[in-house]
C-alpha cells in the first residue's frame, strides 16, 4: 500500500501550526508553568535529548517545572496522556498519525530523533541458525510495549517480506536490563529495542542484527524516506490553549539536540551528564551505544517535510486499521516552535 508523495507533501507545506503563530508572538507569559510528560522508556538513547533538558537545567531556564513517567513503553505513555495523566508525551512521530485515524488530534512540535535507532536482532542461542525473515515464523520477539515503536519496526518488516504480525508473539520486555535479561537467557527469540541495549547485546555476542535504523542511510533503505522518531507531542487543544508552554518545551529540546551534537567527539560529557543507572554498570558499552546511533539524533529539533508521508506508508503497511484516506499530514506536525527556539538559541 502507498501514498504519492507529492501529494503528501502539498499538504504538508502547510504544516505551519495552522494559525499558531500569532498565539506565539503574543506575550511570552507561560499559561502552565508546571507540565507532566509521559516517556517510555527514559534511559534509551531515542530520549537523550528529554533527559539532557532535564540534567542540564533547560527547562528551568525557560521556567517549567517538569515532571517526567516513565513507562515500559512508548504506547504506555501514550496511554498516559489521552488518559489526563500527562500533557506531553515523549513518544514516536508516527502515534501522532495512528491517533488522527482514531478521530484524536494530536501534534508532533519539537524532534529528537531523526532516525528511529531502533535494532532488530535475533538471539544467537535460541536461532543460531537464522538465514532469511522466514525463520522468524512462530518465534517469541521482545518488544518495549506492544504497540510501541520497536513493535512497528518488527511489524514492518515482516510486512515487507510477506509475513503477518499473526506469524510471531509479541512480548513486551521493556527498555532496560529486563529485556537484556530475556534475550540473555531465552525467554524471546529475537528482539527489537533500541540502545543501550541493542548494542549491549551485540558487544555480549547474544544478539545478531537483522535490520538497523540507527543510521539515516539505513532508515531511508527500509522505509523509502524519512523517518523522524523520538518527539514531542501533545494534544492540539493543549497546544491551542498553552502555546507559550509548548513553545518553551521546545526551546529545551532544542538546546539539548545542539548540545548533543556539540558533544559528538567528546562522548564522555554525555556518559558523566546521565543519571549513572543509564549505563547498565557498563559506561564503555554505553559509550558504544552513543557513537551507533549519533546520527540518529536530531541536529536542531525541526522535523524533515518527508516525514509524515514516510510514516503514513509504514503505518499503512501493518496497522490492520490505518486508512491512509482518513489522515491528513499537515495536522500531525508542525516545526513552527522549533524555528523560533532555533531563532533563540542558534548556538544551542
Amino acid at each position: 500500500m502507498s501514498v504519492t508523495r507529492r501529494d503528501w507533501l502539498k499538504l504538508a507545506g502547510a504544516a505551519g501550526a495552522l494559525g499558531l503563530a500569532p498565539a506565539i508572538v503574543r506575550a511570552q507569559k507561560l499559561e502552565k508553568k508546571e507540565v507532566a510528560i509521559a516517556v517510555g522508556g527514559k534511559p534509551l538513547t531515542y530520549y537523550l535529548p528529554l533527559t539532557i533538558a532535564e540534567v542540564r537545567g533547560y527547562f528551568k531556564d525557560e521556567g517549567l517545572d517538569v515532571t517526567i513517567a516513565d513507562f515500559a513503553g512508548g504506547a504506555k505513555a501514550l496511554q498516559a496522556v489521552v488518559g489526563g495523566s500527562a500533557d506531553v508525551v515523549s513518544g514516536a512521530f508516527e502515534h501522532a498519525l495512528n491517533l488522527q485515524s482514531k478521530g484524536q488530534f494530536y501534534r508532533d512540535f519539537v524532534l529528537q530523533g531523526r532516525a528511529p535507532m531502533i535494532g532488530f536482532g535475533v538471539s544467537t542461542k535460541n536461532m543460531p541458525n537464522y538465514k532469511s525473515p522466514a525463520d522468524l515464523k512462530g518465534k517469541k520477539i521482545g518488544v518495549t510495549a506492544p504497540g510501541s515503536s520497536t513493535n512497528m519496526v518488527v511489524n514492518f518488516f515482516l510486512a515487507k517480506h510477506g509475513l503477518k504480525a499473526s506469524d510471531v508473539s509479541i512480548i513486551g520486555v521493556g527498555a532496560g536490563a529486563g529485556a537484556i535479561t530475556a534475550l540473555k537467557t531465552g525467554q524471546i527469540d529475537a528482539i527489537s529495542n533500541t540502545d543501550p541495549v541493542v548494542t549491549a547485546l551485540e558487544k555480549s555476542g547474544d544478539l545478531k542484527i537483522i535490520v538497523d535504523t540507527r543510521t539515516l542511510k539505513d532508515t531511508r533503505e527500509i522505509f523509502g524516506g524519512n523517518m523522524p522518531a523520538g518527539c514531542l507531542y501533545c494534544s492540539q487543544s493543549y497546544i491551542d490553549a498553552n502555546p507559550n508552554t509548548v513553545q518553551a518545551l521546545a526551546n529545551a529540546i532544542v538546546r539539548a539536540d545542539k548540545w548533543i551534537q556539540a558533544q559528538r567527539n567528546n562522548l564522555d560529557a554525555i556518559v558523566n551528564a546521565v543519571p549513572k543507572s543509564y549505563l547498565l554498570g557498563e559506561p564503555e558499552v554505553y559509550k558504544a551505544s552513543l557513537q551507533a546511533s549519533m546520527d540518529g539524533f536530531s541536529p536542531d529539533g525541526m522535523i524533515p517535510e518527508d516525514g509524515a508521508a514516510t510514516a503514513v506508508n509504514a503505518l499503512a503497511a501493518f496497522v490492520p486499521d490505518f486508512d491512509p484516506k482518513k489522515v491528513d499530514p499537515s495536522k500531525m506536525w508542525t516545526n513552527e516552535f522549533a524555528k523560533r527556539a532555533n531563532q533563540k538559541y542558534p548556538n544551542g
